[in-house]
């Protein structure tokens, strides 16, 4: 057990300093990069697709898509004119830090005001790694039920701003929106919290804006 518990703080540390490669160029090209974590079937690449619908060219945006298999995901992004490159991880449960550089090192992704990382759907593996990004972003969508916040807490406790996606299902699904509210506010105090319909558009406007809001803050601070 003790030569396990060793090899994967080697492994970390190997991934902690690949992410500090990224965060240096991330920093130099003045790109906010958000780390979309959540269970498959939350709609991280519809709230994607809504997200670059809202913002309407007032930034640029590029997108890093993390699947086990098949170019779809990044396809769907392609289709709305904004540049996607698809990572297949052929079988791992999450992206790491090298696998990000090795996919910008193959591609013109950057400059871009906005870049996405839309991890592999797992609530546990990406948890831990870092990809040099500024914050992460638990999605969580109201078809899988408002207890995944205590079940999975590591996730919910480390992202700075949850998702809630799919509150259009809200009058059909069994989910307690003010419990859900609470079990966050225990887990992180100082989380930020948005509930959106990526289909209708409801709430994505919001989540826009706070993106808008966290680049210029990024870019300030870097001034």
């Amino acid at each position: 057990m003790q030569h396990v518990v060793s090899v994967k703080r080697k492994a970390l540390a190997a991934n902690d300093e690949a992410a500090a490669e990224l965060r240096q160029q991330f920093q130099s090209a003045g790109s906010l990069v958000v780390n979309l974590i959540s269970s498959p079937g939350s709609g991280k690449t519809t709230l994607l697709e809504a997200t670059i619908k809202s913002l309407d060219g007032r930034l640029t945006a590029a997108v890093l898509e993390g699947d086990v298999a098949t170019e779809r995901d990044a396809d769907r992004i392609r289709a709305l004119g904004v540049p996607a490159h698809q990572i297949l991880t052929g079988g791992a449960c999450h992206l790491d830090a090298r696998q990000v550089i090795g996919a910008l090192g193959k591609t013109q992704l950057l400059p871009a005001d906005l870049l996405f990382i839309e991890n592999v759907g797992n609530l546990i593996c990406p948890t831990t790694y870092d990809l040099g990004e500024d914050f992460k972003v638990a999605v969580l969508s109201t078809t899988e039920g408002d207890d995944k916040p205590f079940k999975y807490p590591a996730i919910f406790a480390r992202a700075e701003v949850t998702v809630i996606t799919k509150i259009d299902l809200l009058p059909y699904v069994p989910f307690d929106m003010n419990a859900v509210r609470e079990h966050l506010a225990v887990l992180n105090p100082l989380g930020t919290i948005f509930e959106v319909a990526s289909t209708t558009g409801e709430g994505v406007d919001a989540w826009v804006q706070y993106l808008g809001a966290r680049l210029e803050k990024k870019r300030a601070k870097a001034s």
